[in-house]
């Protein structure tokens, strides 16, 4: 590459900044140039940091293993972005992951440039620490994205209802995102801690612009603008820019109108206008043609949460995975029952966790069923359910075109004014996330009381240590993970309350609650899904039995008699267990002593595989 492309190239970006023309000179000398297929990776995850990372052309997705191997994107970098910087001053491997999203050309500076070129060495760290200073101040802890990076001070001027702002030039959202910033500082939790939700309203708003194209009320290179911006949001773009609290009043007015302004911002960028020229492409007029807040809103509430349930049942039906695992595992460790707390009868390790699979396995059924009623939308209602303001055909075509947007098979509700004021099924949801809450946390309990000891408990099973259980009692460990996932329950089972209440709220044609349901139910399945892939990774698949321990309780419990009645008769069990409780003594050694049955007759009744079922009664 020609060397004043390259220098020129340097020049727009951050990290330089500063540097005189000498400089730049060298620092161009010294970058390798390599070019990537889609899909290759620039550095992993725990790897050694070795270069800078300039993108010249195409794209970069920078992602996270988490614990469980899944990936979690963080955020997409283009033209001009840059990645690895911490290599500068950090001898610690990479927190991250970064591949290309497309074919890339990528510019390299090796570590140890700036290692042998102090004065350009010094420059970069105070370019890097007013690029780190910004990101503190604009990234939330769950998202990083590159758009953090720009802060200039240098604003545009917008205005509303209200007046005149000067909104921040590098933010995609306008004048009323900003008023809604101001608002609303309610919660810290924002629209970009839940990206399925950003992708869901930019799905809407695609599917609105196809509808009014097809209608004529919107230029085809509007048109065009609007579905590549959307189109980019639905690929993890610009979701940053989404901040509105999740929390907020007039009944998620201003979600609605942070994606209309981002989604038209940048559409002004891809027509080649800047942003805030809204007079080639708006908000209202354009973003936001044929609907209202009161359709597109829950619109894409509706979509979000269908895909979001999918996530969720996905994750429970690999902890119903992990259960089953442990259930054969445990097949053989015969333990007691109990009921009241209170010893019951003999069955096996196994089956206590073949129940726990069981019963998890119920709750797939109840969340896909009641995430089916989110698939009826009131998209075409505008304000109340009448469809002022857009066309008799709309609501078919925007169906039809959200029907291929999102891959679901959504359907217009039959009653449009009904749709709008009702919030029945996110109650409907919200109580099966409680159910199975509920049972999260029985099986948390469960685990707790097993492995309770190690001298003084039960500790029939052993909890993989996670840390240190006590700042004054030496070699105390607890059972952390079941007890975050038993307060896990206890939120969704609050948050449960908080929807029945909300929804209770709404009054005549329109539910204004809306966002704290929103806000709720995101929350709950958040934390059900972070919860149950915790319970796995770092308590179920570690889980050891005690074998030992299990047969001991069974030999010593005067339950066991309650097994061992049919062979040797309600009178001498009877008395067996008397003399057991007075003399401390053991069912099974009373049994052998008085000769009711022999020692291969009693341990062959003791078999995990006759004490699972009903079994023929020899007489």
């Amino acid at each position: 590459m020609d060397i004043t492309l390259t220098i020129n190239f340097l020049r727009k970006i951050e990290l330089f900044k500063g540097l005189v023309e000498p400089e730049l000179e060298s620092v161009a000398q010294n970058i390798e140039i390599k070019r990537y297929a889609n899909g290759s990776m620039l550095f992993a995850q725990d790897s050694p940091r070795e270069n800078i990372y300039l993108i010249f052309e195409g794209e970069v997705v920078l992602y996270k293993k988490t614990p469980w191997g899944k990936e979690e994107r963080l955020a997409f970098f283009g033209q001009f972005d840059f990645l690895g910087e911490g290599s500068l001053n950090d001898d610690a491997p990479h927190s991250t992951s970064a591949k290309t999203a497309t074919d890339a050309t990528i510019m390299l500076i090796h570590r140890n440039y700036f290692a042998k070129n102090g004065n350009i060495a010094l420059k970069v760290f105070s370019n890097i620490a007013r690029v780190i200073s910004r990101r503190m101040r604009h990234a939330n802890n769950r998202l990083v994205n590159s758009a953090a990076q720009y802060v200039s001070g240098r604003t545009r001027s917008e205005h509303d209802l209200l007046g005149d702002r000067e909104v921040p030039y590098e933010n995609y959202y306008g004048v009323q995102t900003l008023r809604a910033l101001e608002n609303f500082n309610i919660s810290g939790i924002t629209l970009n801690f839940y990206p399925m939700l950003i992708e869901a309203l930019a799905m809407v708003k695609l599917a609105a612009a196809h509808a009014n194209h097809d209608l004529g009320l919107i230029s085809k290179p509007v048109h065009d603008a609007i579905v590549q911006a959307c189109e980019e949001i639905i690929n993890g773009k610009y979701h940053y820019h989404f901040v509105v609290d999740m929390i907020q009043g007039g009944a998620g007015t201003s979600t609605n109108m942070n994606a209309n302004e981002v989604i038209a911002n940048r559409a002004l960028e891809i027509l080649g206008h800047d942003k805030g020229e809204y007079n080639y492409c708006h908000p209202n007029n354009h973003v936001n043609l044929s609907q209202s807040t009161n359709d597109a809103y829950p619109t894409s509430v509706c979509i979000a949460m269908y895909n979001m349930n999918i996530k969720l049942v996905e994750v429970l039906n690999t902890l119903i995975g992990g259960f089953k695992e442990k259930a054969i595992e445990f097949a053989h460790v015969i333990k007691m029952g109990r009921t009241q707390l209170q010893d019951a009868v003999p069955m096996t390790l196994g089956q206590t966790f073949e129940a726990y699979a069981v019963t998890l396995t119920e709750e797939i059924q109840r969340l896909n069923q009641n995430a089916q009623l989110f698939l009826e939308v009131n998209m075409g209602a505008t304000a109340i359910g009448t469809g002022i303001c857009s066309e008799p055909e709309y609501s078919e075509k925007v169906i039809d075109h959200l029907k291929q947007v999102t891959g679901i098979p959504i359907v217009l509700a039959e009653n449009l004014v009904e749709a709008t004021s009702d919030t029945g099924h996110f109650v409907m949801y919200s109580s099966a996330l409680k159910r199975l809450a509920v049972k999260l946390s029985k099986i948390s309990n469960d685990l707790r009381l097993l492995s309770s000891g190690p001298r003084c408990g039960l500790h029939e099973i052993n909890l993989p240590p996670m840390q240190p259980g006590s700042s004054i009692m030496p070699g105390k460990v607890n059972p952390v993970i079941p007890e975050v996932v038993n307060q896990i329950a206890f939120r969704v089972i609050g948050n449960d309350l908080t929807v029945t209440l909300a929804a209770e709220a709404g009054q005549l044609e329109l539910n204004v609650m809306e966002p704290v349901i929103v806000h709720s139910l995101f929350e709950s399945i958040e934390m059900l899904k972070n919860g149950m892939e915790t319970l796995l990774s770092r308590c179920i698949t570690g889980i050891t039995a005690n074998e030992q321990t299990c047969r001991n309780y069974v030999e010593n419990s005067i339950g066991l008699v309650t097994a061992l009645n049919p062979y040797i008769g309600y009178e001498n069990s009877t008395n067996v267990a008397k003399e057991a409780l007075e003399t401390g003594r053991s069912v099974y050694e009373l049994v052998l002593e008085k000769k009711l049955l022999s020692k291969e007759e009693l341990e062959e009744l003791l078999k995990p595989e006759n004490m699972i079922k009903p079994v023929k009664i020899k007489r």
